[in-house]
């Protein structure tokens, strides 16, 4: 099977820029793995999470990691047995802790996020998921004295950024959430975040556009090796065969790292951090908006089909079997936020893997007639339109709607 450009990964990246390269004439097939949105596309939190303008290595992090990490059901946890493959990714991460490395890559994500609302609101309407796309805001919420100190000291600290939000004490969080329990001491309310309120139904309406429009899709063919022959088009071997393309958009996610070296030479630290969630069919109408508890280290997010309990970090590799007891964990932890006991009848248990990089930012670029796009780590929803367009611009020679360089391979480079 041979296609002039093949999409590798069809999560949310990489179905929207094989949707957007599609309805601009561009001849697309699209590969995936598994199920058009089936891993981490399917199982996140929902929440377009504008607010998250950090980098994930974070050095306020490093006193809290023994607590964290001897707790196995704790919001850390690192696989013992993982850590010499995860020490050369984790050098890289405590280098980028570092205060100009660590100030660079969140001025870098600040500006990516800045712009992702207003495209995931375009992106919508284009292409009809308005229905599943709620911007009502979302809450960080605190019971604890110290957390609150820091909560309002990091709110303050964002709106300078022009990350806009407010401070709720705890009357007025509990007159907008009337669910939460009286322990909810206070948090941040942030009006310029948003929640995908049914992911299978949105991405299904993408699939769909995609295809009606001539989009071909090949699910359940994994792409095992990569090469640029000597004419500058690529080869790739899959389970379904030899395939021949003119131009490859890598976006594959966690699973990107050893296709990306065959196919630039470039060895880019990365790593997966694996999350868990926990879907409670029987609760409607619990919650108006996500909830992040600053404390417990989750949140929780309201959709069609239920309450999603998301959230927790693993470092266990790709291969590693779940351990569902993190998933069942997030059940008591949401009950202790809220006035009334969950009905967890019928839940069902998810894990996924995120892709992340050692410096927290995505890879955003174009090396001759390969195009990458990975790396989002937990923003992968957030930033999917946004980098769609961006891909867009750089497979047509067009500018780049915003700058790319921070996001380019060659950071990885020597």
């Amino acid at each position: 099977m041979n296609a002039p450009t093949i999409v590798i990964g069809a999560g949310i990246i990489g179905l929207s820029i094989a949707a957007t390269l599609r309805k601009r004439g561009a001849p697309v097939l699209l590969l995936d793995a598994g199920a058009v949105c089936g891993g981490a596309s399917w199982g996140n939190a929902g929440h377009i999470a504008t607010e998250q303008v950090y980098p994930v290595a974070d050095p306020s992090l490093l006193k809290k990691l023994p607590a964290m990490l001897l707790n196995p059901l704790g919001p850390l946890r690192l696989d013992w047995r993982y850590l010499p493959k995860l020490l050369p990714w984790a050098w890289h991460a405590v280098l980028n802790m570092r205060p100009q490395h660590f100030q660079k890559n969140h001025q870098a994500l600040l500006a990516l996020n800045s712009r992702c609302l207003a495209d995931w609101q375009q992106f919508a309407r284009e292409w009809r998921l308005a229905p599943w796309l709620q911007i009502q805001g979302s809450l960080l919420v605190c019971e604890q004295d110290a957390t609150a100190d820091a909560l309002q000291k990091h709110g303050r600290t964002l709106n300078a950024l022009g990350v806009e939000n407010q401070w709720l004490s705890a009357e007025a969080l509990h007159e907008r959430e009337p669910g939460l329990a009286a322990n909810q001491s206070g948090g941040l309310f942030y009006p310029h975040t948003g929640h995908i309120v049914n992911l299978d139904a949105l991405t299904q309406t993408l699939k769909t556009a995609f295809t009606g429009m001539g989009g071909r899709l090949q699910e359940y063919c994994t792409v095992y090796q990569a090469h640029i022959n000597a004419d500058g088009g690529l080869t790739l071997l899959t389970g379904q065969g030899m395939m021949q393309a003119a131009k490859v958009v890598l976006a594959a996610g966690a699973f990107s790292k050893t296709l990306a070296q065959q196919l630039t030479g470039i060895n880019v630290p990365l790593d997966t951090e694996r999350g868990y969630h926990l879907m409670l069919p029987a609760e409607q109408g619990r919650l108006k908006i996500p909830v992040s508890s600053a404390d417990r280290r989750f949140i929780m997010t309201p959709m069609t089909n239920g309450l999603r309990l998301a959230g927790t970090v693993e470092y266990a590799g790709l291969r590693a079997p779940p351990n569902m007891a993190r998933a069942r964990k997030l059940l008591p932890l949401a009950e202790g936020m809220l006035a009334q006991p969950l009905d967890a009848d019928g839940a069902s248990e998810w894990m996924g893997c995120r892709p992340t990089t050692a410096d927290s930012l995505p890879v955003i670029d174009r090396s001759g007639n390969v195009l990458l796009a990975f790396g989002h780590q937990h923003l992968g929803l957030t930033q999917a339109a946004t980098t769609a367009a961006a891909i867009a611009a750089l497979y047509f020679d067009e500018p780049p709607p915003h700058d790319l360089r921070p996001f380019r391979l060659n950071r990885f480079a020597g």
